[in-house]
C-alpha cells in the first residue's frame, strides 16, 4: 500500500487485479475499516469508478411518516415495531417501482415529462 497526499487529503493507494470474469477483491483493512456486508455501490466518475459499502438505511427517509401513520392507526407497543418492520421493508421496492414507471414514462415522451405526470396532479 502507498501513501498518497492530495491537497488536504491523505489517501491509501493500492494496486488490486482484475479478473478474467471482471471481478475484483476489496483488501480486507479497507473492508473493514468501511463496515462492508454483502453489497457494494459502484460509481462511474470522473474517469474512475467509486466503490463503496451500501448502507441498509431500511427506508429510514420514510421512518417518521411510517411511523406517525401506525400510531395515527393506533398501532403500540411490540405491534407497533413489527408494524413498522414491515412497513420498512416495502419503501425500497416501492420506490423501484416508482423509478421504472418514471422511466418508461420519460422514453415514451422523448425524454420530457412533468410532475404531474409522475406523480399526478396535486390535490
Amino acid at each position: 500500500m502507498q501513501t498518497v497526499i492530495r491537497g488536504e487529503h491523505k489517501m491509501e493507494r493500492k494496486i488490486i487485479s482484475v479478473s478474467i470474469k471482471r471481478q475484483v477483491t476489496i483488501p480486507q483493512k479497507y473492508f473493514d475499516a468501511l463496515g462492508f456486508n454483502n453489497e457494494a455501490e459502484c460509481i462511474l466518475q470522473e474517469g474512475g469508478i467509486l466503490i463503496r459499502p451500501v448502507r441498509d438505511t431500511g427506508g429510514s427517509e420514510f421512518s417518521e411518516q411510517i411511523l406517525a401513520d401506525l400510531i395515527a392507526q393506533g398501532f403500540e407497543g411490540a405491534e407497533l415495531l413489527e408494524r413498522f418492520k414491515q412497513q420498512s421493508k416495502k419503501v425500497r421496492p416501492a420506490v423501484q417501482k416508482m423509478i421504472e414507471e418514471a422511466d418508461a414514462l420519460v422514453q415514451g415522451t422523448g425524454g420530457k415529462t412533468d410532475l404531474d405526470k409522475l406523480f399526478g396532479a396535486e390535490e
